[in-house]
């Protein structure tokens, strides 16, 4: 069976919703409209490559855009939704970096201090700043090179364990710096764990309420949760499958963990309604003031073509019709999301597939990026193929080099 909607074919496992106060207002100033027929293209495109369902929300002034197919578990067979919660990953350095950047407005923390001036117990090298951490210039070793080297053996190896901040640390400052602090970006998940160490070392108040009180109840955003070490997730949300390294073996439920290996850099929980909202709150002032989110917002490039650049806690992707967003991306066993936003914050962007460990799938959703915010005049339904012996890095394990098959 098939059905129109707004006059675009869509297949019956598709879903997509469409509120609008007015269709004057219901795509930003100066962009196009959003192009719904490119969302469904990149879904229906994650989905044959191996994602079991994808979800996508598009706020922009009045409207909002819900668009969704596929599974959110495949066992029960319930149909994926986009309001279900899921395991947000990276994303989770923006919340940590909103508490932080809090703490230096109020006076607590300089940016350009030695993070040993703030650490129950200093890091090998005096010469890294809390700025270094923020923007992915320590040269800390990322722990997760290691631990989950083997992708799925290492995740049921701490899937249910509990580590301390320290713990984590150690087993990066174990390895030689991949450079000298400063010296160039390189993304380490171990920066925000020692983040995490850093704000509850100095405040005595750990980051699951600092998340509630600083940004959770101020945005209302009831849809998300920090609750490590908590292995299960609350409500309506998306089952995450994990893809093994044999990709000729079963996606792994990887839904339920402690996520105690990324705590203040990656456990945070929540859902595409949520993510918009914080990141439209933050790019407008409601979050930190403007000297501190200037801070955050001064990008420098991280690849060749300047198309993808890093600030403090955010990301910034320049898109084909020259515009520049700003949010983060997530990567945790399960789940890709990529949650972005116009600099007025006025058109924000969330979209999610339930798979990990394949680098296909998580290259076509940043497709969703182009179709939201550049619309029909740019987006283009590009196919992409996955071809034998093919690489790709994650934000786990980001210096290991998995192959498609």
């Amino acid at each position: 069976m098939r059905f129109t909607i707004a006059g675009i074919t869509l297949a019956s496992t598709a879903v997509i919703t469409t509120l609008a106060a007015s269709p004057a207002i219901a795509a930003t100033p100066s962009l196009p409209a959003p192009d719904i027929s490119g969302v469904l293209a990149v879904q229906k495109q994650a989905m044959a490559n191996g994602a079991p369902g994808a979800l996508t929300r598009i706020d922009s002034g009045n409207s909002s855009y819900r668009i969704s197919m596929g599974q959110a578990d495949t066992v029960a067979r319930t149909a994926m939704d986009a309001d279900r919660r899921f395991r947000v990953g990276s994303v989770s350095k923006s919340f940590t970096t909103v508490v932080l950047m809090q703490l230096v407005a109020e006076g607590r923390i300089d940016l350009d201090a030695p993070a040993n001036t703030y650490l129950p117990q200093p890091l090998p090298d005096d010469r890294i700043t809390v700025r270094h951490l923020l923007s992915h210039r320590s040269g800390l070793w990322d722990y997760t090179n290691d631990m989950f080297y083997y992708t799925v053996p290492g995740f049921e190896s701490v899937r249910n364990k509990v580590f301390t901040y320290q713990e984590l640390i150690d087993l990066s400052t174990a390895h030689q710096p991949t450079n000298a602090p400063g010296a160039a970006y390189s993304y380490s998940n171990t920066n925000f764990v020692v983040l995490g160490a850093l704000i509850e070392n100095i405040t005595g108040v750990p980051m699951a309420t600092h998340y509630q009180q600083r940004i959770l109840t101020p945005l209302n955003l009831r849809n998300t949760t920090y609750v490590h070490p908590q292995t299960t997730i609350s409500g309506s949300y998306a089952h995450g499958y994990l893809r093994q390294d044999d990709t000729t073996l079963p996606l792994v439920d990887s839904t339920e963990q402690t996520v105690s290996w990324a705590q203040s850099a990656g456990a945070v929980i929540s859902n595409a309604a949520d993510l918009n909202r914080f990141f439209s709150a933050l790019v407008t002032g409601k979050l930190v003031p403007a000297a501190q989110l200037q801070q955050m917002m001064t990008m420098v490039p991280v690849n060749a073509d300047g198309t993808q650049s890093y600030g403090l806690g955010l990301r910034a992707r320049k898109l084909s019709c020259g515009v520049t967003v700003y949010g983060h991306t997530g990567t945790v066993q399960g789940f890709y999301t990529y949650a972005f936003t116009t600099a007025d914050g006025k058109r924000s962007m969330t979209s999610m597939a339930n798979t990990s460990n394949n680098g296909t799938v998580n290259t076509i959703l940043g497709g969703t990026l182009e179709a939201a915010f550049c619309g029909t005049t740019t987006a283009k339904a590009t196919t992409l193929k996955t071809t034998e012996g093919e690489t790709f890095t994650e934000d786990i394990a980001p210096q290991v080099v998995r192959h498609n098959r």
